[in-house]
């Protein structure tokens, strides 16, 4: 098993990506995340593998990649959409540096789950997004 991890380009918080997808699974099913780079190993990926976006700079939710498929831009250029589970899973708050496209995630290097019940908030997570974000970038946090 093999994960993925991505920045989540406009999306200001989770509920905002939340909200996208949802009204992208409502008009243009099944939900896809779509890159110009095919991953090479999306065998492993599929095989139980999760996409892991980072909102406002912080790792904070991830999803079940489902499989992948070949499609096109508007301009007709190949790109992958990566098919995944409607599902957000909340996982434990991790800042992340901006860069390009995806990256492979070992499963021993992902943030954990958050537990069912528990409430995501606790200790850096209840600071304000930008407090967190000013944090990260003097490296405090």
């Amino acid at each position: 098993m093999l994960h993925l991890i991505k920045l989540s380009v406009g999306p200001k918080d989770v509920a905002a990506l939340a909200a996208i997808q949802s009204e992208r699974l409502r008009t243009d099913p099944p939900l896809r995340a779509w890159t110009r780079m095919f991953p090479k190993r999306i065998d492993e990926i599929a095989d139980g593998g999760s996409i892991y976006w980072v909102v406002a700079g912080f790792v904070r939710v991830r999803q079940r990649v489902l499989g992948l498929r070949e499609e096109a831009w508007d301009d007709g250029t190949p790109c992958a959409a990566l098919l995944l589970d409607p599902t957000l899973v909340p996982v434990e708050a991790r800042p992340m540096k901006a860069f390009q496209g995806w990256r492979y995630l070992k499963p021993e290097e992902a943030p954990a789950d958050v537990a069912q019940g528990r409430p995501a908030a606790r200790g850096l997570d209840c600071l304000p997004p930008g407090l967190r974000r000013d944090l990260a970038e003097l490296c405090l946090i």
